[in-house]
């Protein structure tokens, strides 16, 4: 579910939550909200304040670290691509075919995972088109024939790593579960409705009350927001950026 679809749908019934608790204020005896029962009241619903907030604070600091790790395992996959080809071009010119493929494979995953035209889908690290490349690649290294004992050391350095470069890939084309499961995502906005509602119910209505309730709810939209695009790093609107897989093209060839 689109991210801003979501932080939408919270605010709505965050403000729909304030909405009926002044409504519900006009029907409620007035002894009812003075006293021990206010009291209560402010309590009952404080737990429910602690509980969203223990709740919002885990999930953004989830998606956070979820991302974060993301971005690492590009760095991760960046620092090996450079690795590896500086191996290559120590074994000597006999790479030099080898090394333009591995120029192309990343070239193709950066134009495939960032591609510069955003009406185009974007693909995942395990697209096919990518996975022949690197294939390919693998095989070509494999086919070396050395020379002598250094290339031979050589090659079993460019093939520990090219197992390396797979395995990260591999890691970061595995599908990420949501953080904010439909169910969960339900439960969540039911206790914000609730909290808005108790707002609504236990203050006047004036303009000073609406601004703060409206500033309230979309700073936890806000939130929200950010845990659900997080969580979506390839296609939300926040995204790992390619910078340091652009970097290691800068380098690939030198």
């Amino acid at each position: 579910m689109d991210s801003l679809l979501i932080a939408a749908a919270v605010f709505a019934c965050s403000i729909a939550g304030a909405a009926g608790g002044g409504l519900l204020r006009r029907f409620v005896p007035e002894s009812h909200l003075n006293g021990e029962s206010k009291d209560v009241v402010k309590q009952g619903f404080g737990l429910i304040a602690t509980m969203v907030a223990l709740v919002i604070g885990l999930l953004v600091a989830s998606a956070k670290s979820q991302f974060d790790s993301e971005s690492d395992g590009f760095k991760q996959l960046s620092t090996n691509l450079i690795l590896l080809d500086r191996s290559l071009a120590h074994y000597g010119p006999e790479t030099k075919a080898v090394r333009e493929s591995l120029r192309q494979a990343v070239e193709s995953i950066v134009e495939k995972h960032w591609p510069n035209d955003k009406a185009r889908p974007v693909l995942a690290v395990d697209a096919g088109e990518i996975t022949a490349h690197g294939e390919a690649l693998i095989g070509a290294i494999r086919d070396l024939a050395p020379k002598g004992e250094f290339q031979s050391t050589i090659k079993a350095q460019a093939i520990d790593i090219s197992r390396d470069l797979a395995k990260t890939r591999w890691t970061l084309s595995q599908p990420l579960g949501p953080l904010l499961p439909t169910p969960f995502l339900f439960v969540l906005a039911f206790w914000l409705a609730i909290l808005f509602a108790s707002f609504g119910l236990l203050t006047p209505r004036n303009g000073t009350v609406v601004v703060t309730l409206a500033l309230c709810a979309l700073s936890l939209s806000g939130a929200i927001f950010l845990i659900a695009d997080l969580g979506q790093p390839a296609t939300g609107l926040i995204q790992i950026p390619s910078t340091s897989l652009r970097y290691a093209l800068s380098q690939l060839g030198k």
